[in-house]
């Protein structure tokens, strides 16, 4: 990741978390460019980033002035570290189990967490719930080898924080592939669209930052409730469904 990106990750978290409230002036650039040790260009860079999401606006001689984007959430494409680190504090993130379950891997799942047909795995199905609104529905596989002690209890809060405060693992790469779809019962009955709203589905593989997949899992949303944010670096693939009906 560019030096400016890791930039813009700091503070987006950092406002997200509170330290720089709605209506308040972010360092200058020079001050952060300091405490980083980058150059302005780099912190330059970061704001604008952070203004194209909305984290901030910038005046002409005044600064910085953060701001909280409107509620719909924004997923960046090439990082993800969980729904609650995401949304921040002052989100009320909870969970839904519509189902939980262990049992041995399908080829697909073996392939995609290099596991062997003996290993058990998690079976995970969960609503995500923020600020008591349904956002999206998780299908979500484990190894239970990789990431040991899941439980109701923790289903209900967040895996993510379970992994790195409990099991105290990094989280490392994911792959993630993106498409619209057409919505299934479970999406009609738990996000609460009709037969005619197109979901946006995530299937995503995730790695330690070890190297070892330890989730492969398929997210979907409403198409009005999520958005989508790619930086460009230079590089990009798109695969073009050829199917027709």
């Amino acid at each position: 990741m560019n030096g400016y990106k890791k930039i813009a990750d700091i503070l987006r978290t950092q406002i997200r978390k509170g330290k720089y409230p709605e209506n308040t002036l972010l360092p200058s650039q020079q001050e952060l460019a300091e405490k980083y040790h980058v150059s302005r260009v780099t912190i330059s860079r970061a704001f604008h980033l952070l203004k194209e999401e909305e984290f901030i606006t910038t005046r002409r001689g005044y600064g910085a002035v953060v701001q909280i984007p409107e509620e719909k959430s924004d997923l960046n494409v090439e990082r993800y570290l969980g729904l609650t680190e995401l949304m921040g504090k002052d989100a009320s993130v909870s969970s839904t189990i519509i189902s939980f379950s262990l049992r041995f891997p399908e080829e697909e799942e073996m392939k995609k967490l290099q596991i062997s047909s003996s290993e058990p795995v998690y079976d995970i199905i969960r609503l995500r719930n923020v600020n008591g609104l349904p956002l999206m529905l998780e299908y979500t596989i484990m190894p239970i080898r990789v990431i040991p002690g899941i439980d109701e209890e923790i289903l209900k809060k967040s895996i993510y924080t379970h992994i790195q405060k409990t099991l105290h693992l990094e989280i490392g790469a994911s792959v993630r592939k993106i498409k619209a779809d057409r919505p299934d019962a479970y999406d009609i009955q738990y996000l609460q669209c009709s037969k005619e709203d197109p979901v946006l589905e995530v299937e995503q593989t995730v790695r330690l930052k070890d190297g070892t997949p330890f989730e492969y899992s398929q997210t979907r949303s409403r198409y009005d409730h999520t958005s989508f944010i790619y930086y460009s670096s230079g590089r990009s693939k798109m695969n073009i469904n050829k199917e027709t009906d």
